[in-house]
């Protein structure tokens, strides 16, 4: 009786910062096992390795101040669990599912893992339904499938947040009845609050669930937020059968928080300084975000920037996973053109015919190379002056500035800020405007009138 009561039990013998050592009185520990301590079924610790046959090296994933070498942890033989279900609908939790929107616990029977793998390749679907977000550049530029990934990538305070939070917004109020779950990795509890209240005062919040792991809180508790969100967006998928739109701000600090973890377990850095696993904990989270015959997870995703540098390690590490490209242009930003996007580095895998329909195929590449065109004048009219331009440069000059203009929109999101109401552009108007711009019905037109309009039909000529 005594031997199977020490079979899973061990002791601390060692603990530096989060990093805890652990001697175990037998052998056979797995990794990757949620250990709790005896004393106190709150702390736990999740193994990352081992140094020998009984010591294993975790990190606490609870209150440090407790810890104390010597102390007794027992294996509980899981992975970490959390709570799924529709009562999660509405609550801000952990990445326990402990809730911490000061409301009352959550009593809920049904749990699941955090760590799996993906779905196979078999079970996987795609649709051809774009889901309408009401922001111009957006849905005529970048349009994005359901069942699909879209990023959102961009320096320090070019409004990725910002943009995140007028798509679930757009996408939730005005076309859709879809699940809505957010992860915050690393959020800001000012930006968290300000979210929860704008959610709760939309009426969009009953069909919302927010999972945080502030920017406060340990690199370990971070890390874990997105796959307890992808967790969540599994089970709605897959039990309940429910379309789910799954909101990630912001990847990035997903990176680093691995990155601070591999450098408290003493890992040797990738070129570039990132963790060794980069690459695999990437995939271990986004391969997961597909769709099923059953329902979809479509996701939409911020990615920082460092340095404005889209060319950072980390930065392309996340690229390969998403069908739709935005990209946030500091000098964009700085023209005062918001949302600031740069419509040539963004992209999107769904510009094809048959599902866009021809008009909005036709005149996305007719108004792309326009773009293109307008590229090269710039620079030409920087140097010499517009009036040094052909008559036909001239115009195609000035209709590229008004498309521009015309890309520009008011947010709903930030109206308390602003003082002016948001708008919500369907997408067909938004063809509608690009083409009479395009065809010259409105080259009599000063490009000023078309900055930050809705509909072509609002122009004050």
């Amino acid at each position: 009786m005594e031997q199977e009561s020490l079979k899973n039990l061990g002791r601390i013998i060692s603990v530096q910062d989060e990093v805890v050592k652990i001697e175990f009185y037998n052998t056979g520990l797995f990794s990757k096992e949620i250990l709790e301590l005896v004393e106190n079924p709150e702390i736990k610790f999740e193994v990352y390795g081992a140094q020998s046959e009984k010591v294993f090296i975790a990190i606490c994933l609870s209150q440090i101040e407790k810890l104390y070498r010597g102390a007794k942890v027992r294996r509980t033989g899981k992975t970490l669990e959390i709570p799924v279900g529709k009562e999660l609908l509405g609550r801000v939790i952990d990445i326990f599912g402990n809730p911490i929107d000061g409301l009352s616990q959550l009593k809920i029977d049904k749990k699941r893992p955090i760590y799996h793998s993906p779905i196979s390749y078999e079970e996987i679907t795609f649709s051809q339904e774009i889901i309408e977000t009401g922001i111009k550049v957006i849905d005529f530029f970048t349009p994005l499938r359901k069942g699909e990934e879209l990023g959102i990538f961009g320096g320090a305070g070019l409004g990725k947040t910002v943009l995140l939070s007028e798509l679930m917004h757009n996408i939730s109020f005005f076309s859709s009845k879809e699940i809505l779950i957010f992860a915050g990795i690393g959020e800001r509890i000012r930006e968290g609050q300000e979210l929860y209240e704008s959610l709760k005062k939309t009426k969009v919040l009953p069909s919302t669930v927010l999972v945080f792991g502030q920017m406060n809180e340990r690199p370990a508790v971070r890390f874990k937020v997105g796959a307890t969100a992808a967790t969540i967006a599994e089970y709605f998928r897959d039990v309940e059968n429910k379309n789910v739109l799954l909101f990630i701000d912001n990847i990035y600090r997903f990176l680093q928080a691995g990155n601070e973890l591999s450098t408290l377990l003493t890992m040797i850095p990738s070129e570039g300084g990132y963790q060794p696993t980069l690459t695999s904990e990437i995939g271990d989270l986004e391969e997961r975000l597909v769709s099923t015959k059953k329902a979809s997870i479509t996701s939409i995703q911020t990615i920082y920037v460092p340095a404005d540098d889209i060319t950072d390690p980390g930065v392309q590490a996340v690229f390969p996973y998403f069908d739709s490209v935005l990209v946030l242009s500091r000098d964009v930003y700085q023209e005062g053109r918001y949302p600031a996007v740069d419509i040539l580095a963004s992209s999107s895998s769904v510009i094809k015919p048959e599902i866009l329909g021809k008009e909005h195929y036709e005149t996305y590449l007719e108004a792309k190379q326009l773009l293109e065109k307008y590229e090269d004048l710039r620079k030409i009219v920087s140097i010499v002056g517009e009036a040094e331009l052909s008559v036909k440069n001239r115009l195609s000059y000035r209709r590229a500035k008004k498309l521009l203009n015309f890309m520009t929109q008011n947010l709903f999101v930030i109206t308390d800020q602003t003082g002016v109401p948001g708008q919500y552009v369907k997408r067909e108007k938004t063809i509608e405007g690009i083409r009479k711009i395009l065809d010259g019905e409105l080259d009599s037109v000063p490009e000023n009138a078309f900055f930050n309009i809705g509909t072509i039909d609002e122009l004050k000529i």
